[in-house]
C-alpha cells in the first residue's frame, strides 16, 4: 500500500452562472468559502477579473490551494483543490463549488501527489 502527500482534485464545471462566474468578488468569497467548508486554513488570497470576462484565482491554505480559472461566456469553471495530509477532503470543497457556481454538471478526476513506497514495500522490492 503507498502513501501519498496530498489529493488533487480536477474539476470540470459546466453550465454554471454567468454573472458569478464574471464576478470577481463572487468568485473570490465562494472559493474562500469552499476552502473553510472543507475545514482548510486560508492563508493568501489573489483574483484577477480579466476583460472583457473571465476570473482566475487561487486561494493558497496551509494544506495547499484551490485555484480556478473561468469563461462565463461559455459557463465553465476549470477548478483545482489540492490538499496535503488527512484533515480536509478536497470533494468536500468541489461539492460546494459546483453548487454555488450553480453548475448544470461537474466531472472531476483525484489523482494522488507525492506517493512514496512504505519501509515494508521498498524491502520486498
Amino acid at each position: 500500500m503507498s502513501n501519498s502527500l496530498g489529493r488533487h482534485v480536477l474539476a470540470e464545471m459546466y453550465g454554471c452562472s454567468f454573472d458569478t462566474l464574471n464576478d470577481r468578488e463572487k468568485v473570490e468569497t465562494i472559493m474562500v468559502n469552499a476552502a473553510l467548508e472543507a475545514g482548510a486554513e486560508v492563508r493568501e488570497v489573489v483574483f484577477h477579473k480579466f476583460s472583457p470576462q473571465g476570473v482566475s484565482g487561487v486561494v493558497v491554505i496551509s494544506e495547499s490551494h484551490l485555484a480556478i480559472h473561468t469563461w462565463p461566456e461559455l459557463g465553465y469553471a476549470a477548478v483545482d483543490v489540492f490538499t496535503c495530509g488527512d484533515r480536509v477532503n478536497p470533494w468536500d470543497a468541489c461539492n460546494y463549488l459546483t453548487d454555488k457556481f450553480q453548475a448544470g454538471h461537474m466531472t472531476a478526476t483525484e489523482m494522488k501527489r507525492g506517493i512514496f513506497e512504505t519501509q515494508k514495500e521498498a524491502v520486498n522490492l
